[in-house]
């Protein structure tokens, strides 16, 4: 999983870009890193600046990688990466349609929120090379990339491994198929729920709903929580079933089941408590 949140699954950045390198096990992934994707040698190291400049209709180069530097930080909505970027929300429409129009980035819904859209990137390596390559690039440049890995590998397991995790989490739903969640599979994205008496927000990371039925409110399958590198508890739980009956209002939540998808792990109080209605997804279940 860690491989494939700098190649994604193009097969020619897995394989040609590398020479057919691949890593020897966890324990060679970082010398791995080194030796392909920082590697001043390797097609791959220019791979990710090449793809935006091969855009035509693409004139700020920088405005753009800004945008994606946004969005591959953790910044999804209009009003964010506009706030990150410095100008105005009307002033990166275009930006955001050209990179859309490219596929270098995806526009999703807020599944509970109507008229909210989320920006993701696309391309893993866009996301490597925005958040550990390009605020270095001079120092990769100039031939120093064992430094610049140890100073950035925090970043990619806190900002790149953490929204890469989620993703693969919402692609895993349709693919485990009808018997993950009881039901056929009709929508699965993210969502925030606005929890009015706490004066605060509940991030949705998998939100998973059945297929629309004529004149029945829909049905919400399961609401689930991502975590790379931390091990889950049942606060995350509480948090979940929170959003659950919050949303009670608007959808039905008869057959909805809480799902806590780990990298990390789950405490043994989590576990005790796991059961029909809370279902426990491990990196092993995903892989």
């Amino acid at each position: 999983m860690l491989l494939h949140a700098v190649v994604g699954g193009t097969p020619a950045y897995r394989r040609e870009f590398v020479a057919f390198d691949t890593p020897d096990g966890r324990a060679d992934f970082d010398a791995w890193v080194l030796r392909t994707v920082l590697n001043r040698q390797s097609p791959l190291f220019r791979e990710a600046r090449y793809l935006l400049a091969e855009e035509t209709e693409i004139r700020d180069p920088g405005l753009y990688h800004s945008v994606l530097a946004a969005i591959a930080g953790g910044n999804h909505t209009n009003g964010a990466i506009a706030s990150y970027v410095g100008r105005k929300s009307a002033e990166i429409t275009h930006p955001l349609n050209v990179l859309e129009d490219a596929g270098l980035i995806g526009r999703e819904p807020d599944l509970f929120r109507g008229g909210r859209w989320l920006y993701r990137v696309t391309e893993p390596l866009i996301t490597f090379y925005e958040v550990v390559m390009r605020p270095e690039w001079f120092r990769l440049e100039s031939g120093d990339p064992d430094q610049v890995w140890r100073d950035q590998r925090p970043d990619f397991l806190s900002r790149v491994m953490g929204t890469h995790f989620e993703s693969l989490c919402r692609s895993f739903v349709p693919l485990a198929g009808h018997g993950l969640f009881g039901g056929p599979v009709g929508e699965v994205g993210s969502g925030v729920v606005n929890d009015p008496a706490n004066k605060t927000q509940i991030q949705i990371d998998v939100a998973v709903l059945a297929p629309p039925e004529p004149q029945q409110r829909r049905r919400i399958l399961s609401l689930g929580e991502a975590k790379w590198g931390e091990t889950m508890t049942p606060g995350h739980a509480s948090r979940l079933a929170r959003a659950r009956d919050l949303l009670a209002a608007n959808f039905d939540i008869t057959d909805c089941v809480l799902a806590c998808y780990s990298a990390a792990g789950f405490s043994d109080d989590l576990r005790s408590v796991a059961g029909p209605k809370l279902s426990l997804i491990s990196l092993n279940d995903i892989y």
